[in-house]
């Protein structure tokens, strides 16, 4: 299938007011009027995401799971919402900046997701020094899942789309930087936890990604296994990249290709003899990036194995995550052969 080269047409608008820097958790009387309802949180993605959830649902028309799809709810649009600030805590998932919202549903098996333009923050407050309480987990949860934010509008097929592309190389090769160094917990640098955050909101605030393929795939193979067996989001993603960069290499040949020589400068004057060497070499790469940062990358790494893949498929297809990717043919046996891969 030949593929149109140029970006898509798109709209966007983002919103959000972001307040960065040192000593700003101070000024969160001078951004809310007076006089102003406004829900306020302090926390990660999950808070985040689950404040939209109640801010959103609390004026919703009808009953609140309905603003979901995926075999749960009706998937009903969102229409209004009540406004709300956040002071984040983690970097990770860039909800602070976005208008996305990933809940789980423990009774009824589901991890989805709902956005609205009426879900944006009006304003997050982003102080670096509070991450200084963070454990190593926690640190490298939120690199691993700000890298793959990043991948899955990136990693895809060329379109020709520059300014997208090479702002998405920028961060993953900032992440690849300094991610060993925000792991390490005692480590409160300020312009390294700096650059963390602000990498963080920038890998999912949806400026990288406006008229580009994308293809979220991995996070949606990574939220069953969240679902089924309770390990960490980013834990779960750092799992199946590799694995789907395995399956998927000949669908994302060309991008893959760029990925080696241009983020991780895997050149052709090097010992290397193939494009194919240079592809093996980038996910190898991308594999001990993970590994450093203290992440497991295969099933045995969680004390998982083969017989567990029926029921990971099974709930794909359930919660209605086939035929997707960046061409729509990511089927329930592209996600079996992902998993097995990732055994």
């Amino acid at each position: 299938m030949r593929l149109e080269k140029g970006i898509r047409n798109f709209e966007f608008q983002n919103p959000t007011k972001i307040v960065f820097g040192k000593d700003q958790i101070k000024r969160i009387g001078d951004l809310i009027p007076q006089d102003a309802k406004v829900l306020i949180l302090y926390g990660g993605g999950s808070v985040i995401d689950g404040v939209k959830f109640v801010a959103a649902g609390a004026v919703f028309d009808g009953n609140p799971i309905d603003m979901f799809g995926s075999g749960v709810g009706k998937g009903l649009p969102v229409t209004k919402a009540l406004p709300f600030g956040t002071v984040l805590t983690l970097p990770a998932t860039a909800s602070e900046m976005n208008n996305n919202s990933v809940v789980t549903f423990v009774e009824k098996q589901a991890k989805i997701s709902f956005a609205s333009p009426h879900t944006y923050p009006q304003f997050s407050i982003l102080e670096p020094e509070a991450t200084y309480t963070l454990p190593k987990r926690q640190l490298a949860n939120g690199v691993i899942d700000s890298f793959i934010h990043v991948m899955e509008a990136y990693l895809t097929y060329p379109i020709d789309a520059r300014v997208q592309d090479r702002w998405a190389e920028g961060l993953l090769q900032t992440l690849i930087e300094i991610g060993p160094d925000v792991v390490d917990e005692d480590n409160h640098d300020y312009a390294t936890r700096a650059n963390f955050m602000w990498t963080a909101t920038n890998a999912l605030n949806r400026f990288i990604s406006p008229g580009v393929p994308q293809d979220w795939s991995t996070h949606a193979l990574g939220h069953e296994m969240t679902l089924a067996f309770g390990i960490d989001h980013a834990r779960t993603l750092a799992i199946v990249l590799p694995a789907m960069m395995k399956v998927r290499k000949q669908q994302k040949w060309d991008k893959l290709l760029q990925y080696a020589e241009r983020v991780w400068d895997i050149r052709s004057d090097s010992d290397l003899t193939s494009d194919e060497e240079k592809i093996d070499l980038a996910i190898k790469k991308t594999e001990d990036f993970f590994v450093s940062l203290g992440a497991p990358i295969r099933f045995s790494d969680v004390e998982l194995g083969e017989s567990d893949i029926p029921g990971l498929v099974e709930a794909l297809v359930r919660h209605e995550k086939e035929n997707i990717s960046e061409r729509g043919d990511f089927t329930s046996e592209d996600a079996r052969a992902v998993y097995t891969a990732a055994l």
